[in-house]
């Protein structure tokens, strides 16, 4: 009971940040669409907010902001995921506007083509990274154990995130991190695109 009392307290103190932040962007729309330019070609997802409101909102606001301007996929992995949001092409850790509740369990699944949060080993640490499906994942999806929230799909830009995932990576020599692309693909521009009728 304790842990209910907690989690709902924690739901609604997220679920009132929401409403200062990427809520106000396209109040009406439960799909907005986001156009990421990249140095490999533009990719378009579709946000879900009926289902993954928070998220969505959250993804909103970085991307009013223009966080993710300039940003690295830092993490490639054929086959898997595609990651990024996080860092600027000298791996500096970019600005974090806090933690968002986990909407794991909204139905959505981790399958091929939808976006979904990066997070740490708390389930409710994601901030501002992200990362693109590259196949059916269902290791990410809830069950026993918190998942990774899916909060939309690629609307256009398939092609686009097929050539990322397929680029040459390495260790990379200054963190020891795996996965790294040899050439960064970098995150040129994030755009909120006009809402559709």
């Amino acid at each position: 009971m304790k842990w209910l009392t907690i989690t709902l307290m924690f739901l609604a103190s997220q679920v009132l940040a929401a409403a200062a932040d990427g809520s106000k962007i396209q109040p009406d729309n439960l799909f907005p669409r986001v156009k990421l330019e990249t140095t490999m070609g533009d990719i378009v997802v579709e946000l879900d907010r009926a289902k993954a409101p928070i998220t969505s909102n959250n993804f909103l606001l970085y991307v009013d902001k223009r966080a993710y301007e300039n940003t690295i996929f830092h993490r490639v992995i054929k086959d898997f995921v595609v990651q990024g949001g996080g860092y600027d092409k000298e791996f500096n850790t970019q600005p974090v506007m806090g933690t968002i509740f986990n909407e794991s369990g909204n139905g959505n699944k981790n399958g091929m083509y939808t976006i979904a949060m990066a997070r740490e080993n708390d389930p409710h640490s994601a901030g501002r990274q992200f990362f693109f499906n590259m196949q059916d994942n269902p290791s990410l999806d809830p069950g026993r154990n918190w998942g990774y929230a899916v909060f939309g799909m690629v609307a256009e830009g398939m092609d686009v995130l097929d050539k990322i995932a397929a680029v040459e990576t390495h260790i990379d020599p200054t963190f020891g991190w795996s996965d790294v692309p040899v050439e960064p693909v970098v995150i040129k521009k994030a755009t909120i695109l006009p809402q559709q009728f």
